[in-house]
């Protein structure tokens, strides 16, 4: 299979300056009972059909499933639907702005990762999407090799499929994963969406003391929010809001000199 490697992509017309490989269609991995593995699945939403060819020609290349949508609306539904472990989203779209399509996602499945293109020039498109959940972003016209090494470093923080159930429960809490909802003793509990990822993030995680860099990295990024003191603050909502007693934790324990750990 003749796949195209893409050096250097452009503002406008998908157009690539690069050179072309041959490259195997990679083998999806099994695991020790010899069932098939899911690549880890990225989704495209893009309106320009050259520049997802060009995407979607690397990323196989890399050994993505690669999954896309021409439109913010069914953008937004294939981002809900179709289970993504990372969405490249643009943020100028027909039907549905990039920037509404990342605040619904962020609002619905915060967990899911977003990078966004931006226009050079559009500093704003940058700092609100970054306000509304975005992970990080990539300039047009960007390096292939730039968005790829940004690609991973998110998947690095934000482990793909990571076991945690639709539905999980601890003490009189609980929490629907899905639905971006969570329940105290039956009564809806508000949480930010932060709070939330980092609540997810816990339950991902049961038992094991994780650092204040990590949590940062993993929930916030350490472009948007450098102050580890960020982690202890919203530490202290979720435990306001979800410990019998906030004062003496229960669930969200502080590992004194190393971090935090949830315990069931």
């Amino acid at each position: 299979m003749k796949t195209t490697r893409i050096d250097f992509i452009g503002p406008s017309n998908g157009r690539a300056n690069g050179t072309r490989s041959r490259a195997a269609v990679p083998v999806p991995k099994s695991d020790a009972g010899g069932r098939a593995v899911r690549r880890t699945r990225i989704l495209i939403v893009e309106d320009e059909p050259a520049m997802v060819a060009g995407l979607r020609d690397n990323f196989e290349y890399e050994g993505f499933e690669v999954i896309s949508a021409d439109d913010g609306v069914s953008g937004l539904e294939r981002a809900l639907a179709d289970d993504p472990d990372l969405v490249v989203l643009d943020v100028m779209m027909p039907r549905m702005s990039g920037l509404e399509v990342c605040k619904q996602v962020k609002a619905k499945r915060p967990s899911i990762p977003i990078i966004m293109l931006t226009a050079r020039g559009q500093e704003i498109d940058k700092v609100v999407g970054l306000e509304l959940g975005a992970d990080d972003y990539v300039t047009k016209p960007f390096s292939i090799r730039e968005l790829m090494a940004r690609i991973k470093a998110v998947l690095r923080r934000v482990p793909p499929h990571v076991p945690i159930p639709d539905v999980f429960r601890f003490g009189d809490v609980e929490v629907n994963t899905r639905g971006n909802e969570v329940r105290r003793a039956g009564a809806i509990v508000e949480l930010s969406t932060k709070e939330f990822a980092l609540l997810a993030y816990f339950l991902a995680h049961p038992g094991e003391t994780l650092s204040r860099d990590r949590l940062l990295d993993a929930v916030w990024g350490y472009q948007n929010y450098p102050n580890t003191r960020t982690v202890d603050t919203h530490i202290v909502h979720l435990r306001q809001k979800l410990e019998p007693h906030p004062e003496e934790p229960r669930f969200i324990v502080t590992v004194h000199g190393a971090g935090y750990k949830f315990i069931e």
